[in-house]
Formats: C-alpha cells, structure tokens, sequence
C-alpha cells in the first residue's frame, strides 16, 4: 500500500460513504513531525497513540497477531453502526445495506491499489483463500505446493481436495532464517513440474514473521505457467504494498488483525482472467459473473464491514509509513537484547526487508508452550507458543500501544528464563 496510491488522496467523503458515526472528527489531534525513522523513535508520540486504547492492566499483550484490539475511536463508531442498522431493521437491508456495503468494497480496493472488480469483502483468510482452493477447477493428477509453515486451515484444505479431485500436494519448507530471496524462490521453482497449477505463499509467515519475496516468486511461477494464491493475514496494514504490484493471481487476508477491523472482516483479490473459472463457495445466480460470484454467502454482519471506514481513517491518521517503521523499531529493540544471549533462540530473520512487528523466539531445553505459561504466570506477559513446522517458541507480535516498558520487562523474562 504505497502512499501515493491512498494516504494522500482518498477522503472518506469523496466515496460517498454512510455517515453513520456521530462524527468522522478523529481523536487524533496530534501531528507527528519528521521522517517515519524519526517519529518511529518519538515515545510521546506513541504514548499518546496508546491512550487511545484501552488497555488491560492485568497483563502485558504481546499477541496482537490474532486479533488487534480496536481503538476506542473506532470501536465507538462501530457501536453507533450496530445500533443503526437495527434502528432501521429489515428496511436497511432491503435498501441502504448494498449501496452502502459497496462503498466499503470500493475503499478497501483503493486501500490495498487495487481495481474494485478484482477485490471483494470476505469473513477471514481462511474463507477467501479456501474459496479458492475449494472452487479450482482441479482435474486428477494436478498438483499444488505449499510450505509446511502455512496456516493449517488452508492445508487441510488442499487435503481434501486431494481427496476429492486426486490432487498432489507438494510439501516444500522455508529456512526460519533464509541466506537470500533466491534461496526461497529455488524451494519453489524445484518443486514445480508439468503437472504444478497453484502454489501457496505467505506474504508474511504467521508463525515467524518473515516477510517472504512474493514478486519474485510470482515471476518465476508465472514463467512455467503456474498460477501463485498469497496468503496475507499479516501483511494488511502491518507493511506497506500495493496489491497489483505483488502480480499475484490470488490474494485472501484478514482485516481483523493489523488493519484493526471489527472480528469478521476479510478481503479477497483475484485477477480478472481467473474469475469465472472459480466455482463459489455458496451457489449464485448464473447470470452474476466476476468477482462478485465468489462473494454470496447469504445475510451477514453488514455493520462489522462498515467499521471498515473507520479502521481505515484510524490508519492513515498513524500514517502507514510511519506505523511500519514503528512496529519494526520494536521488534528489533527486543531481538536486538537478546540476540546474543545464550540459549536464547531467535527464529526470525531481523533485517528490515524480512520481517516487520512478528518475531518468534526459543528458550533451548524449554518446550513453547511451558514457556508461554511461565511468562504469563510469572511475568504477566502474554504470548502464543508455536511448537512445529521447523518453529519451536514462542511468537511475539507488539503493537502500536506497546511501549518499550513493556518490552525491557520482556526481555528480562527472557534472559531470567534462559539460565
């Protein structure tokens, strides 16, 4: 999402969106000065940024990675959009629900540089991306490859289209810590036969933080002829990208995380010359062709999509440049303490282009999940334990609100466990 593709040039108001908050006045009357590398480093600045927050005393959160608490600014607005929609009941979503709807459509397209008739809204990843899945037109004896470090849903997915439609799946594993993109492009590129029609990437590794080099692998795909679905769960709203650049055939993510939507928004993007060949998840009209064919699923939340202005007008009062650079700032002010520290296992790549706010650290000896349990118990810390695929830690995911504090008292845990 390159900032002149959106920051500087959508307003809410010039999509024609419902105004159905109070107010669109934000609470951030602050204005950050100077460079992203600069404000990244302004600890008033980011404490002012978590007083907007409400947050939980009892422990500190260093698992935004599953669900990214909203700010109360847009958790507000998304009240005042429950309590409309069921003001105007039934009549709302036989009339403003689809105009409405397809305004937030329209935003998150431009959001993500992307056209509004390649991206729709979904419920999560999982959804979109086992749409796709689930809708290729598989024949026997196709084949897919994906890494044992991708998301279990959409795994369990492709075994069972292997059941179904005789496909073969192809396991391939991504270094924790790679010596170059080429090093991820050749795993890849040597799994591919005649026979390969998908490949499934991360854009970010949930369960590490590395930032894979998607371009680069589309590319190489592209020249055998192998179409290439992207999983970016993380990706939205953590970095910046702009989505037709990545030349990507598929794209599912979910919004609930970085971009702080509401809990049931996802988005899915897929290259016109695809479309159609994808059978929907739920059946539509044979007349609906295109993108919006793959995006029925009868009555849904349609307050939890509208949140989606607000989340997006939250964002790009932070600044996308100058969130990016803060939650890297982050990452690396703890790794950086405990990097050489024995019997401390980092399993992220640190440098800038590899990863963002995710990182996963290992104690040697101490299984994951007894080392979760011991930095919640002992040191009120909270985290998620990864124990497979290569990974054996803990995953650590800070946020904006997270104040170096907070991640000091971590990394005195850590070295206290590492004894």
């Amino acid at each position: 999402m390159h900032k002149r593709t959106f920051l500087k040039s959508i307003t809410l108001g010039g999509l024609g969106l419902p105004q159905l908050g109070k107010s669109m006045n934000t609470q951030l009357v602050f204005k950050p000065i100077g460079t992203a590398s600069t404000i990244s480093k302004d600890e008033n600045f980011w404490k002012s940024v978590r007083n907007l927050y409400k947050i939980k005393p009892d422990y500190i959160n260093l698992e935004s990675g599953y669900y990214n608490m909203l700010p109360e600014e847009t958790l507000n607005h998304y009240l005042s959009i429950i309590k409309e929609v069921n003001y105007h009941a039934s009549f709302y979503m036989r009339t403003r629900q689809f105009k409405e709807r397809a305004a937030q459509n329209k935003l998150i397209a431009q959001f993500l540089g992307g056209s509004e008739d390649e991206i729709v809204l979904t419920r999560n990843t999982t959804e979109s991306l086992d749409l796709i899945i689930s809708g290729y037109p598989w024949k026997s004896g196709d084949e897919a490859i994906f890494a044992q470090q991708d998301y279990g849903a959409m795994i369990d997915m492709f075994k069972q289209v292997a059941k179904r439609h005789g496909v073969i799946n192809k396991m391939v594993s991504v270094p924790n810590i790679p010596k170059s993109d080429e090093e991820i492009v050749s795993i890849y590129e040597k799994a591919i036969t005649p026979k390969t029609k998908l490949i499934m990437i991360c854009h970010i590794i949930n369960i590490t933080g590395q930032i894979l080099p998607v371009k680069k692998i589309c590319e190489m795909a592209h020249k055998y002829g192998v179409e290439v679905m992207v999983d970016g769960a993380h990706a939205v709203a953590q970095i910046q990208f702009n989505i037709t650049e990545l030349e990507c055939d598929y794209y599912g993510a979910s919004l609930h995380k970085w971009l702080a939507v509401p809990l049931g928004v996802g988005v899915l993007y897929v290259k016109k010359e695809h479309q159609n060949k994808i059978w929907p998840l739920i059946g539509e009209n044979e007349s609906v062709m295109g993108i919006n064919r793959l995006n029925h699923f009868g009555t849904n939340p349609v307050h939890t999509y509208l949140a989606l202005q607000f989340a997006i007008d939250f964002h790009n009062k932070l600044g996308a440049a100058n969130k990016e650079e803060r939650l890297r700032y982050l990452q690396q002010y703890w790794t950086s303490k405990v990097a050489s520290t024995p019997n401390i296992i980092l399993n992220t790549p640190t440098e800038n282009k590899r990863s963002c706010a995710i990182a996963n650290v290992g104690i040697k000896g101490l299984k994951p999940a007894d080392m979760a349990e011991i930095l919640l118990k002992k040191y009120q810390i909270y985290t998620v334990a990864i124990d497979g695929a290569g990974v054996h830690g803990c995953r650590i995911t800070p946020n904006v609100f997270t104040t170096l504090e907070e991640l000091d008292k971590f990394v005195g845990a850590l070295k206290e466990m590492a004894i």
